[in-house]
């Protein structure tokens, strides 16, 4: 357990839901935004970081702690943006704008910096051919250094049903030799 899952817990438990809510934004706010970011574009990215946090607001109370809040966290991120993409009118509508979650996150999405903004412009330019759910597993796996095993858990969530950790491992393995491959092309890489 980390201290953002330690204090969020105290802070459920002494009842102040929105003290919790806030602290688990607040630390993996900027996480998840660059994840979203990687799976949406511009305000699509921002609208669903948005719901992201409304509903890491609305569900923190209710968490059942059958994993680690990072990966629950990273699991509400990937459930929000496979609405959007299912449903672009209500993704596309807003949402609680004087709600104390989407002031948060718009704080949380100004004071977060993403550096490299070439470098971000070449990979996204890679990445744009890749679906949604291998934009998912690369930016889990190596962006964020989540396990197989959350990584597994997290994409298990898709209406495609569960993966395993051996299969993901694989569809990764692909996934960078396919990028290579691009990155070839395109003479970014040599070789």
């Amino acid at each position: 357990m980390d201290d953002v899952e330690s204090r969020a817990f105290a802070l459920l438990a002494a009842g102040d839901d929105r003290e919790a809510a806030t602290a688990a934004i607040q630390a993996y706010g900027p996480s998840i935004l660059g994840y979203v970011s990687r799976l949406l574009d511009g305000d699509d990215a921002l609208d669903v970081f948005q719901q992201w946090a409304e509903d890491v607001w609305r569900g923190l109370p209710a968490f059942r702690r059958e994993c680690r809040l990072r990966t629950w966290a990273f699991k509400l991120a990937y459930h929000a943006a496979s609405r959007f993409r299912r449903d672009p009118y209500q993704a596309r509508r807003e949402r609680f704008p004087s709600s104390a979650a989407s002031r948060l996150a718009a704080s949380v999405a100004a004071s977060s910096k993403m550096a490299g903004a070439a470098r971000r412009e070449q990979l996204r330019r890679l990445e744009a051919e890749l679906t949604p759910d291998e934009r998912a597993l690369l930016h889990l796996r190596h962006d964020r250094e989540l396990s197989w095993d959350e990584t597994a858990e997290i994409l298990s969530a898709s209406d495609a049903g569960p993966v395993t950790a051996v299969a993901l491992r694989k569809r990764y393995e692909r996934i960078k030799e396919k990028l290579g491959r691009r990155a070839k092309a395109q003479g970014l890489l040599e070789g």
